[in-house]
Protein backbone atom coordinates (compact mmCIF):
# COMPACT_ATOMS: atom_id res chain seq x y z
CA UNK A 1 0.00 0.00 0.00
CA UNK A 2 3.04 2.27 0.16
CA UNK A 3 3.19 4.66 -2.76
CA UNK A 4 6.80 5.79 -2.94
CA UNK A 5 9.99 3.75 -3.04
CA UNK A 6 11.16 5.46 0.15
CA UNK A 7 7.97 4.41 1.93
CA UNK A 8 8.35 0.86 0.64
CA UNK A 9 11.95 0.68 1.85
CA UNK A 10 10.94 2.06 5.25
CA UNK A 11 8.15 -0.49 5.61
CA UNK A 12 10.45 -3.28 4.46
CA UNK A 13 13.11 -2.25 6.99
CA UNK A 14 10.58 -2.15 9.84
CA UNK A 15 9.13 -5.56 8.95
CA UNK A 16 12.61 -7.07 8.55
CA UNK A 17 13.60 -5.74 11.96
CA UNK A 18 10.48 -7.18 13.62
CA UNK A 19 11.09 -10.55 12.00
CA UNK A 20 14.78 -10.62 12.91
CA UNK A 21 14.22 -9.62 16.54
CA UNK A 22 11.38 -12.08 17.16
CA UNK A 23 12.96 -14.92 15.15
CA UNK A 24 16.24 -14.62 17.05
CA UNK A 25 14.37 -15.47 20.23
CA UNK A 26 11.86 -17.88 18.73
CA UNK A 27 10.99 -19.62 21.99
CA UNK A 28 11.27 -16.64 24.33
CA UNK A 29 8.39 -14.56 25.65
CA UNK A 30 8.09 -12.68 22.34
CA UNK A 31 6.81 -15.18 19.73
CA UNK A 32 8.18 -15.36 16.19
CA UNK A 33 6.43 -12.83 13.94
CA UNK A 34 7.71 -14.26 10.64
CA UNK A 35 4.34 -15.52 9.40
CA UNK A 36 2.63 -12.20 10.11
CA UNK A 37 5.53 -10.29 8.54
CA UNK A 38 5.08 -12.12 5.24
CA UNK A 39 1.31 -11.46 5.26
CA UNK A 40 1.75 -7.77 6.09
CA UNK A 41 4.57 -7.43 3.56
CA UNK A 42 2.30 -8.88 0.88
CA UNK A 43 -0.31 -6.28 1.81
CA UNK A 44 1.91 -3.22 2.21
CA UNK A 45 4.53 -4.06 -0.41
CA UNK A 46 2.30 -5.52 -3.12
CA UNK A 47 4.10 -5.04 -6.41
CA UNK A 48 7.52 -5.25 -4.77
CA UNK A 49 7.57 -9.02 -4.44
CA UNK A 50 10.47 -9.47 -6.85
CA UNK A 51 12.88 -7.92 -4.35
CA UNK A 52 11.08 -7.84 -0.99
CA UNK A 53 10.00 -11.49 -0.81
CA UNK A 54 13.45 -12.97 -1.62
CA UNK A 55 15.15 -10.58 0.81
CA UNK A 56 12.77 -11.53 3.62
CA UNK A 57 13.34 -15.22 2.83
CA UNK A 58 17.10 -14.70 2.90
CA UNK A 59 16.80 -12.88 6.22
CA UNK A 60 14.76 -15.72 7.72
CA UNK A 61 17.38 -18.28 6.69
CA UNK A 62 20.24 -16.06 7.89
CA UNK A 63 18.65 -15.61 11.32
CA UNK A 64 18.05 -19.37 11.59
CA UNK A 65 21.67 -20.00 10.62
CA UNK A 66 22.96 -17.51 13.21
CA UNK A 67 20.77 -18.91 15.98
CA UNK A 68 21.63 -22.54 15.27
CA UNK A 69 25.36 -22.08 14.75
CA UNK A 70 25.47 -19.58 17.63
CA UNK A 71 24.29 -22.42 19.87
CA UNK A 72 27.28 -24.47 18.70
CA UNK A 73 25.21 -26.76 16.46
CA UNK A 74 25.63 -27.71 12.83
CA UNK A 75 23.00 -25.93 10.72
CA UNK A 76 22.42 -28.80 8.28
CA UNK A 77 22.02 -31.45 10.98
CA UNK A 78 19.66 -29.41 13.20
CA UNK A 79 16.25 -31.02 13.72
CA UNK A 80 14.46 -28.04 12.12
CA UNK A 81 16.58 -28.18 8.96
CA UNK A 82 15.64 -31.03 6.65
CA UNK A 83 14.15 -31.41 3.19
CA UNK A 84 11.05 -29.84 4.76
CA UNK A 85 12.94 -26.60 5.39
CA UNK A 86 12.63 -25.79 1.68
CA UNK A 87 8.85 -25.85 2.06
CA UNK A 88 9.06 -22.61 4.04
CA UNK A 89 9.21 -20.96 0.63
CA UNK A 90 5.64 -21.92 -0.39
CA UNK A 91 4.47 -21.60 3.24
CA UNK A 92 5.61 -17.99 3.42
CA UNK A 93 4.51 -17.49 -0.16
CA UNK A 94 0.93 -18.39 0.78
CA UNK A 95 0.96 -15.64 3.40
CA UNK A 96 2.51 -13.11 1.01
CA UNK A 97 -0.10 -13.94 -1.66
CA UNK A 98 -2.90 -13.63 0.91
CA UNK A 99 -1.74 -10.16 1.94
CA UNK A 100 -1.26 -9.14 -1.68
CA UNK A 101 -4.72 -10.39 -2.65
CA UNK A 102 -6.23 -8.46 0.27
CA UNK A 103 -4.45 -5.27 -0.80
CA UNK A 104 -5.93 -5.61 -4.28
CA UNK A 105 -9.50 -6.28 -3.06
CA UNK A 106 -9.80 -4.26 0.14
CA UNK A 107 -12.39 -1.49 0.34
CA UNK A 108 -10.46 1.08 2.36
CA UNK A 109 -11.12 1.88 6.00
CA UNK A 110 -14.55 0.28 6.12
CA UNK A 111 -16.03 -2.56 8.15
CA UNK A 112 -16.31 -4.96 5.15
CA UNK A 113 -12.52 -4.72 4.76
CA UNK A 114 -12.10 -6.01 8.31
CA UNK A 115 -14.28 -9.05 7.59
CA UNK A 116 -12.48 -9.70 4.31
CA UNK A 117 -9.11 -9.37 6.06
CA UNK A 118 -10.12 -11.92 8.71
CA UNK A 119 -11.20 -14.46 6.08
CA UNK A 120 -8.13 -13.95 3.87
CA UNK A 121 -5.81 -14.17 6.88
CA UNK A 122 -7.45 -17.39 8.08
CA UNK A 123 -7.22 -19.00 4.62
CA UNK A 124 -3.61 -17.98 4.00
CA UNK A 125 -2.54 -18.89 7.56
CA UNK A 126 -4.18 -22.30 7.23
CA UNK A 127 -2.54 -22.97 3.85
CA UNK A 128 0.83 -21.88 5.23
CA UNK A 129 0.46 -24.04 8.31
CA UNK A 130 -0.64 -27.07 6.30
CA UNK A 131 2.44 -26.78 4.06
CA UNK A 132 4.96 -26.12 6.85
CA UNK A 133 3.59 -28.65 9.33
CA UNK A 134 2.83 -31.28 6.71
CA UNK A 135 6.25 -31.08 5.08
CA UNK A 136 7.97 -31.32 8.46
CA UNK A 137 5.87 -34.28 9.56
CA UNK A 138 6.25 -36.26 6.34
CA UNK A 139 9.81 -35.34 5.30
CA UNK A 140 11.81 -34.68 8.46
CA UNK A 141 13.91 -37.41 10.02
CA UNK A 142 13.09 -35.78 13.38
CA UNK A 143 9.62 -37.32 13.24
CA UNK A 144 9.90 -40.97 14.23
CA UNK A 145 8.49 -43.68 12.00
CA UNK A 146 5.99 -45.13 11.49
CA UNK A 147 4.05 -42.12 10.29
CA UNK A 148 0.30 -42.09 9.74
CA UNK A 149 -2.40 -39.66 8.75
CA UNK A 150 -4.05 -40.15 12.14
CA UNK A 151 -0.85 -39.14 13.95
CA UNK A 152 -0.37 -36.22 11.58
CA UNK A 153 -3.86 -34.90 12.33
CA UNK A 154 -3.05 -35.04 16.05
CA UNK A 155 0.18 -33.14 15.36
CA UNK A 156 -1.70 -30.60 13.23
CA UNK A 157 -4.16 -30.03 16.03
CA UNK A 158 -1.47 -29.56 18.67
CA UNK A 159 0.05 -26.48 17.01
CA UNK A 160 -2.70 -25.11 14.75
CA UNK A 161 -4.49 -22.80 17.18
CA UNK A 162 -1.34 -21.26 18.71
CA UNK A 163 -0.01 -20.72 15.18
CA UNK A 164 -3.23 -18.97 14.11
CA UNK A 165 -3.44 -16.83 17.23
CA UNK A 166 0.17 -15.65 17.22
CA UNK A 167 0.02 -14.68 13.55
CA UNK A 168 -3.37 -13.01 13.97
CA UNK A 169 -2.17 -10.98 16.97
CA UNK A 170 0.76 -9.57 15.02
CA UNK A 171 -1.41 -8.88 11.97
CA UNK A 172 -3.97 -7.14 14.21
CA UNK A 173 -1.20 -4.91 15.56
CA UNK A 174 -0.16 -4.16 11.97
CA UNK A 175 -3.79 -3.36 11.09
CA UNK A 176 -4.06 -0.91 14.00
CA UNK A 177 -0.86 0.82 12.83
CA UNK A 178 -2.21 0.88 9.27
CA UNK A 179 -5.51 2.48 10.30
CA UNK A 180 -3.80 5.01 12.58
CA UNK A 181 -1.38 6.00 9.84
CA UNK A 182 -4.16 6.27 7.24
CA UNK A 183 -6.30 8.43 9.56
CA UNK A 184 -3.33 10.67 10.39
CA UNK A 185 -2.51 11.10 6.70
CA UNK A 186 -6.14 11.94 5.94
CA UNK A 187 -6.25 14.50 8.76
CA UNK A 188 -3.03 16.13 7.56
CA UNK A 189 -4.34 16.30 3.97
CA UNK A 190 -7.59 17.88 5.12
CA UNK A 191 -5.74 20.38 7.30
CA UNK A 192 -3.50 21.30 4.35
CA UNK A 193 -6.50 21.80 2.08
CA UNK A 194 -8.22 24.31 4.39
CA UNK A 195 -7.52 27.97 3.63
CA UNK A 196 -5.69 29.86 6.36
CA UNK A 197 -7.85 32.36 8.21
CA UNK A 198 -6.51 35.82 9.05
Amino acid sequence: MATTQTQRLGIFAALALVMAVTRLHHFDALPDASMAVFFLAGFWLRGSGRWAFPLLMALAVLVDFLVITGAGLDFWSHYCVSAAYWFLLPAYGALWLGGSWLARHQLGLRLPTLGLAAVVLLVSESASYLVSNGSFYWLSASVPAPRSFAAWFVNLGDWYLPFLLTTAEYVALGAVLHVATALLARTLRQAGARPLSH
